[in-house]
């Protein structure tokens, strides 16, 4: 295990690999471990990256650093002490959030963002995040897998009220105006069954500006990098390989992904 002392606190984070950077962020559900798959994957051709955010994992609980506001300047302590420099970032859920809230306050960070299961407004919330223990979100939304056993059984080391807090940050975030602010390029991933989660209506999608790009797929839940890890870490470095400003609508989209375009 490794870890780094920011802000006088304890931060958890693990590392693979050698080349451009990954950095990847966990979601309500879970900590750093149920990248292990996607890392593995990335770290052939990248130093790939995963922490565990305040209030999760065996990174410090400590309220007053449950906003938002808080996990922004965790990552940006994060990147400047680890000297990483500018790096692609693949966020979920509360990770996609960070990512995408990062990258517009810190542009000269970041090369390229994945956001999956991101909600951009709050009605898109099933109320049950705010209502449930983490282990009872990790029941509800994690499949049966080795990989989602694991993730499992790091969810209750979470702080409920990291959960908490960070939605109900959200109502004032301005979450939904993130896409027309940025122009760096972002993918969208959604898994067409997320029950936490609901897809981002497509009339707003339409709206959004060419360097975004929107991908659902098929039979996955809130954890599309565990129930389809293969197709997923296909798309990620794919993503990945694009040179650096390239929209993610000139992927080279391989058959699995074309009838899932939105």
């Amino acid at each position: 295990m490794s870890a780094i002392i920011l802000q006088e606190e304890i931060v958890h984070y693990e590392v693979l690999g050698r080349g451009r950077p990954i950095i990847f962020l966990h979601g309500w559900v879970g900590s750093w471990r149920y990248w292990i798959p996607s890392m593995q994957a990335a770290s052939m051709s990248y130093r790939t990256y995963a922490l565990d955010m305040w209030g999760f994992g065996d990174t410090a609980k400590n309220t007053s650093r449950y906003l938002l506001s808080q996990q922004l300047r965790l990552l940006k302590s994060f990147i400047d002490e680890m000297g990483i420099g500018r790096v692609a970032i693949v966020g979920h859920g509360l990770g996609a959030i960070v990512a995408l809230m990062f990258a517009q306050e810190n542009p000269t960070y970041v090369d390229r963002v994945i956001a999956v299961g991101v909600p951009l407004k709050m009605d898109q919330i099933n109320p049950r995040m705010l209502q449930s223990t983490p282990q009872e979100l990790a029941d509800w939304l994690l499949g049966s897998t080795p990989d989602s056993e694991a993730a499992r059984k790091e969810a209750p080391k979470a702080d409920q009220n990291a959960i908490y807090h960070s939605l109900q940050h959200l109502a004032s975030a301005g979450i939904a105006e993130l896409p027309q602010q940025l122009s760096l390029p972002c993918l969208f991933v959604h898994g067409q069954n997320d029950p936490a989660i609901a897809m981002t209506d497509t009339a707003i999608l339409a709206t959004f500006p060419t360097s975004f790009h929107f991908i659902a797929l098929e039979n996955t839940g809130h954890f599309p990098m565990l129930d389809m890890p293969s197709k997923f870490n296909r798309l990620m470095t794919d993503f990945m390989a694009l040179p650096s400003g390239e929209s993610p609508r000139n992927l080279e989209l391989k058959d699995e992904w074309k009838r899932r375009i939105r």
